[in-house]
């Protein structure tokens, strides 16, 4: 179903399943040994979507469908997992003490992450997610590692205010993480998005976050026809109902515009740099402009 102003979702619904998919693919990085997140395959059964229960228990066969490597799956959230892994400590050792997750879904770094001592990590996410994560990994005895305050707030309603409510310190430096995020916006929510948190940060704060230039992909017949293969497996998540389509703003010149210093590379860039070699096929190449990005405020 089309997205619209209004609309909601859970952990196995809409744009909530997205998230429950990601953790599904961090859960077969951990198995794979290339991250470290041991909650991810719990918070999936937790879930309780049956591919995706499926796919962490192992269930799901390779070999009869040439679209489905797990080992491929597992080095591409490796990638983004470390990006945002890395940003946030080095961000978190080199003095910056609040760190705020946007749309943090499944995300457990405020419980798997060796955070220095006196971080405060925020979570901002619906208030039915934060609600079941904190449920969920409560009753498997997690502990967060860092000082964890929870934001329950739609991110189309205030949640600037909701943050500074839960002692969010605007004139402190702070790190902030848009992780899976921007293709659910519409263009002019995610610059509004960002205009809110250039207006929090104070001087030293720093950004990470992933850029599609062009949601258009999500409707490419190279797409479409993985997106088919993929389905005969029970994988029905479709990108291209949940994305926001039309023109979108180069996210990078909009944050130089109002201060930021930002630094980039693409996907094939990611991968490299973490030893591993990007597909070569349609697909892959469908999304080789896709970037990563950290960026400082001066």
């Amino acid at each position: 179903m089309a997205r619209s102003q209004s609309d909601r979702w859970d952990l196995a619904t809409s744009v909530g399943a997205t998230a429950t998919m990601v953790a599904a693919h961090r859960a077969l990085s951990h198995d794979e040994k290339l991250i470290d997140d041991p909650y991810a395959a719990a918070l999936v059964r937790a879930v309780g979507i049956d591919v995706y229960v499926r796919l962490v228990n192992g269930e799901i066969p390779v070999g009869g469908n040439a679209d489905f490597d797990p080992r491929r799956t597992a080095e591409g959230m490796a990638c983004r997992t470390r990006f945002y892994d890395q940003y946030f400590l080095h961000a978190a050792r080199s003095g910056v003490a609040q760190a705020v997750i946007l749309a943090s879904g499944l995300d457990a770094r405020a419980y798997r992450l060796p955070w220095p001592a006196g971080t405060v990590v925020y979570e901002v996410d619906m208030p039915d997610v934060i609600e079941f994560k904190t449920l969920t990994l409560g009753d498997l005895g997690a502990q967060p590692t860092a000082e964890r305050r929870t934001v329950a707030i739609d991110l189309r309603d205030d949640w600037a205010g909701a943050l500074r409510a839960a002692g969010f310190d605007p004139k402190a430096p702070s790190a902030w993480s848009a992780e899976g995020l921007l293709v659910y916006l519409p263009d002019e929510a995610q610059d509004a998005l960002f205009d809110n948190v250039t207006e929090l940060s104070a001087a030293g704060s720093q950004l990470a976050f992933e850029f599609v230039p062009d949601t258009a992909i999500f409707a490419d017949p190279r797409w479409r026809a993985h997106h088919d293969r993929m389905s005969e497996l029970g994988f029905e998540v479709d990108f291209n109902d949940l994305v926001y389509h039309g023109h979108r703003s180069h996210l990078v010149d909009h944050l130089r515009h109002r201060g930021w210093e930002v630094s980039s590379q693409t996907v094939k860039e990611l991968h490299a740099a973490n030893g591993f070699h990007y597909p070569e096929d349609e697909v892959a190449q469908a999304f080789a402009d896709v970037t990563y990005s950290r960026a400082l405020r001066s």
